[in-house]
């Protein structure tokens, strides 16, 4: 079976600065991936040129066997490539229940007009509510989005991306800034989508003993370069990355 998503010698430039290095990297389909690298390893940048946030420099990006190099996001989000990012961007004044209505709508591509069909509000409606029961946040569908825990925050965002019905799912950093108990429920909760829903989630975490707990198969960016690849066990055993990056975990 082939790779649901690749990339071929994808480089990005930001001027002098070589920020992703001929970066070849291979998604299977229903596979958990974590990203892991030190501050400015190249991670970001590496996702935000899969997801059309920046021009690439040079190189190809493929997805389900389509080139889809330096397509608009917008076009990349109907294709099913969707993500978190860093910092939170929820509609802060809305509810929760709102917040994910908006979101499914967007993907319908149409809104929520006082014209517009008693059915597909019925569906947004009935979609919009299981999805609030997927991530936990059904008991506070009432709530504005700004009241809730910075945890919560971070599951609505991650229902925010379920509601554009993804074929991918992208989360940069989601248990940045959370408690150890936080960030069990956000490493629940992909373990979830991933086996259960049979969902590819790539993962760009920090928390190391989460991305050992969860992945399938990790990967490590070092200065724009891709270094290291492999299970588990193998980046836990692999000299140079213990050097470049876990170098805590050896002894």
């Amino acid at each position: 079976m082939g790779a649901l998503l690749y990339t071929k010698d994808l480089r990005k430039n930001f001027g002098g600065l070589l920020a992703v290095n001929n970066a070849n990297v291979s998604i299977e389909d229903r596979e958990l991936r974590s990203i892991i690298g030190p501050n400015g390893a190249g991670k970001t940048t590496f996702i935000n040129l899969i997801t059309g946030r920046y021009p690439a420099s040079g190189g190809n990006i493929f997805f389900q066997g389509r080139d889809i190099t330096n397509q608009p996001i917008h076009a990349l989000v109907r294709l099913g490539i969707c993500r978190t990012f860093q910092i939170t961007s929820i509609f802060l004044g809305l509810s929760v229940f709102e917040n994910v209505r908006m979101a499914r709508q967007s993907c319908l591509g149409g809104s929520l007009r006082i014209f517009s069909s008693k059915a597909r509000l019925k569906e947004v409606n009935e979609t919009t509510w299981a999805l609030l029961e997927k991530i936990g946040l059904q008991e506070k569908a009432d709530q504005p989005a700004k009241n809730l825990a910075h945890g919560d925050q971070r599951l609505l965002e991650v229902g925010l991306a379920l509601a554009g019905d993804p074929k991918i799912l992208i989360l940069d950093e989601p248990t940045a800034g959370m408690s150890p108990t936080e960030t069990n429920q956000i490493a629940d909760l992909v373990r979830q989508l991933n086996r259960d829903l049979n969902l590819p989630v790539v993962l760009i975490e920090h928390d190391m003993e989460m991305v050992m707990a969860i992945s399938d198969r990790i990967t490590v960016f070092h200065q724009g370069s891709m270094i290291a690849e492999g299970s588990p066990k193998e980046i836990q055993e692999n000299k140079f990355v213990k050097e470049a990056y876990l170098g805590e975990t050896d002894g």
